[in-house]
């Protein structure tokens, strides 16, 4: 399989996902375009996983972990 176009279940909800597909950080009120590739992906697994949500977001909206905000404050509470 290659990575620049699939589509996954996320939420329940078929999207195209991989470094082929143009998109914008899903963080609220941000405009950067990015990809929906894996380097923009919250967590390690496309569609979420216990690591992050599976949402797609820019370098400034991602942690050093490739986890969103929320997902990253979700990580320290549990630590």
């Amino acid at each position: 399989m290659g990575y620049a176009y699939y589509e996954i279940i996320r939420n329940g909800e078929k999207i195209e996902a991989g470094y082929g597909v143009e998109a914008v950080c899903e963080k609220a009120d941000c405009t950067e375009k990015i990809d929906r590739g894996l380097g923009y992906l919250c967590g390690k697994t496309p569609g979420g996983d216990e690591h992050g949500c599976g949402g797609y977001f820019c370098g400034e909206h991602l942690t050093y972990d490739n986890q969103c905000e929320a997902c990253a404050k979700v990580a320290d509470e549990a630590a």
